[in-house]
């Protein structure tokens, strides 16, 4: 078998969304190859999810789905090998996938039992395709954002395109060898980005606690959390550095940028295609300067960044914790200072409530370590220059890693859609 030959020959398919497909594969509705079930009372069996990225797998596998169970699972429908799953409410985002496992899924997904002897790993590519997800598109309705109910009565009568079974087999094979190396290619790469922050954290906390001079001798700093600190080092409450601010936005804010405070820093949010949820009006927020430092004190142990820099003027939520810094400076140490304090949780001593909280003036009260003017000054340029050749290096790495993951998407599609001739050599 030689890859990437062509069809001679081509048919419609009789879908706009899907085009032309090889003559000699069967188009036939998904009703002839699936029939929908709803096998319910079986709570004692593995709970399943179906992801985009990832089909059919164990909800307790992954830690990023924050839909809960219900406690009671008795209204949970069984699923088994081949049975097709969908997500009603997401199909048209890819959440659809043909199940290798047997378990329990939500009542509100479509389960369908099989009723073909074809290829499971080929339909399961098939119907995870581009071109289908175009197509689960026209048939999702809804008015909330990001869930479109798929329309049953249509979706049963979708295109599924069969080739014979020996291509079928042809075509899963090549698809295993090739996404296997694209998968172990991104699998090292990703691997790379993570030792890349490891050392990206690492050297941040050394140079805000210890400073650059690895045989600088050390004091205790008198402050518990703290530890020990060059002999050159004081400490200093926040106060001596920060000042609260806080200055309402009010009308102004129909002319004011929106800004968030994300893993990537203080950014601008996009009012003309928002995500997550938005207030009915922003009059309520705050005002941001350029070169203010913002802090998210509550939920202190979830959130997963509390600090930034603004680097524009701006507007965000009232519910974050803005200061004017003494200097440039000391914004930046104080950034730094904060991004290892964030990595390993170190302000929990300092919470109260159950939202895991710190006020603005105990806040200010809090003891940090305070290097000489000229070695902060030194500290921060350091920081700057090695921060910004491993952000450039993991953005590249991570610009590949999206090339990669979209060959793979290119190429099971031109395999499952006859745009590649896959068949075995006569």
């Amino acid at each position: 078998m030689t890859p990437a030959l062509y069809h001679k020959a081509f048919k419609s398919s009789g879908a706009p969304w899907l085009g032309n497909v090889p003559t000699h594969w069967v188009v036939k509705p998904l009703w002839s190859m699936y029939r929908q079930k709803k096998i319910t009372g079986y709570p004692e069996e593995t709970l399943l999810s179906v992801y985009r990225d990832h089909g059919v797998i164990e909800k307790s596998s992954r830690d990023d789905n924050k839909n809960r169970a219900s406690e009671d699972l008795s209204g949970y429908q069984l699923v088994v090998d081949g049975d097709l799953v969908t997500n009603k409410m997401k199909t048209w985002q890819g959440s659809i996938a043909v199940s290798s496992l047997r378990g329990i899924v939500s009542p509100a997904y479509y389960v369908y039992t099989k009723l073909h002897d074809g290829n499971n790993a080929y339909l399961h590519h098939l119907l995870r395709s581009v071109p289908y997800i175009t197509g689960y598109q026209s048939i999702s309705k809804g008015i909330r954002v990001g869930q479109w109910d798929l329309e049953a009565d249509k979706f049963r009568l979708f295109p599924v395109l069969i080739p014979p079974r020996p291509e079928q087999d042809a075509i899963v094979a090549h698809l295993d060898r090739a996404t296997t190396r694209i998968d172990a290619l991104v699998a090292k790469k990703t691997h790379f980005i993570e030792l890349l922050r490891e050392k990206r954290q690492a050297m941040i906390t050394h140079a805000v606690t210890k400073g650059l001079d690895r045989g600088a001798p050390m004091k205790d700093s008198g402050v518990e959390w703290l530890g020990e600190v060059p002999v050159t080092w004081d400490t200093a409450p926040l106060k001596s550095f920060l000042q609260l601010r806080r200055d309402i936005v009010g009308t102004a804010s129909a002319n004011t940028r929106l800004l968030s405070l994300t893993l990537q820093g203080v950014i601008e949010r996009d009012l003309e295609n928002p995500t997550g949820k938005m207030p009915a009006s922003f009059d309520g927020y705050q005002r941001i300067s350029a070169g203010e430092m913002v802090f998210c004190l509550f939920d202190m142990d979830e959130t997963p960044r509390t600090v930034g820099v603004a680097q524009q003027d701006g507007m965000l939520t009232g519910a974050y914790t803005v200061f004017r810094p003494q200097s440039d400076l000391w914004a930046r140490y104080l950034y730094y200072f904060f991004l290892h304090v964030d990595e390993y949780k170190r302000l929990k001593p300092f919470y109260k409530g159950l939202r895991k909280t710190i006020r603005p003036g105990p806040f200010l009260s809090i003891q940090v370590p305070r290097p000489r003017d000229g070695e902060a000054e030194a500290i921060v340029a350091h920081l700057d220059r090695a921060t910004s050749r491993i952000d450039t290096l993991i953005a590249k790495t991570e610009r590949s890693i999206e090339l990669l993951r979209e060959h793979r998407t290119a190429l099971i599609t031109a395999a499952v859609t006859g745009k590649i001739d896959l068949r075995p050599a006569a």
